[in-house]
């Protein structure tokens, strides 16, 4: 199951062998995660993500422009050319292949792009997601160009990348299911899944949430929703790559 089943619009021809290999993932067995539950009892349950900075650092991923098919999330992360955006690998080549013509809209709700549109210039993932999709390395990072001479990072800030923290964690993941216009967002707590994989327990993190970062109270990136199962098959748990050295290696070659 991958949470990246795109939404309802065009599909640019340089991106449908991609978006092909979306929607047969998604096929292939969405189970439960179709519908949002209403969570185990005492569990946490997303709602709404109130427009403001931290949720505005977030925003969706489409293919071609707002008009055209969404199908993930991703987070700015703050970097030395302050252009750098986070996301799970399968979001960006689910299969191991590319799509072409990605956009982000951070702070997207109702149909409107309030700090702009910008565009996908470069994609940079491990070789082990691009060889045979490895779970454990799940996690890619966007290039994106400028706008009108601005950078993303100084449109709408960014959260710093952090790896080593281990499990325990209180972070927030704001996420764009595909049958909202809007974001929701979550506070909870991590656990340890695995030596390479760590949990989350929030119910409502459907399809389109697959890249949604998360972050602590001090503005650090820890996860994005991805990794074992592509993400999950139940929106009630959600998981992500344990970000280590291997995101940190990444990270530098992303921003280097």
């Amino acid at each position: 199951m991958s949470r990246t089943s795109p939404g309802p619009g065009a599909f640019p021809a340089a991106a449908v062998g991609a978006l092909a290999l979306l929607l047969a993932a998604t096929a292939a067995g969405c189970g439960s995660a179709e519908q949002a539950g209403d969570g185990q009892q005492g569990q946490a349950v997303a709602r709404p993500a109130a427009a403001g900075p931290a949720a505005d650092r977030v925003g969706a991923l489409f293919v071609g422009g707002p008009d055209g098919a969404r199908a993930c999330t991703a987070g700015v992360v703050h970097s030395p050319g302050r252009n750098l955006l986070v996301t799970a690998a399968h979001c960006a080549a689910p299969g191991g292949v590319r799509t072409d013509g990605l956009v982000f809209v951070p702070g997207y709700r109702d149909g409107r792009a309030p700090h702009g549109t910008w565009p996908v210039t470069e994609v940079t993932l491990d070789p082990d997601w691009e060889a045979g999709q490895d779970e454990d390395h799940d996690v890619a990072f966007l290039t994106v160009g400028a706008l009108d001479g601005e950078q993303v990072e100084d449109a709408v800030g960014a959260d710093a990348l952090a790896a080593g923290l281990g499990s325990g964690l209180d972070v927030t993941v704001t996420g764009y299911p595909n049958e909202d216009d809007a974001p929701i967002t979550c506070r909870a707590r991590t656990s340890s899944y695995s030596a390479t994989q760590q949990r989350f327990d929030c119910a409502g993190f459907t399809n389109g949430t697959s890249g949604s970062p998360w972050v602590t109270d001090a503005g650090q990136v820890v996860g994005v929703i991805g990794g074992h199962q592509e993400g999950g098959i139940s929106p009630d748990t959600s998981y992500s790559v344990a970000f280590d050295a291997h995101v940190t290696d990444l990270y530098r070659r992303a921003s280097g």
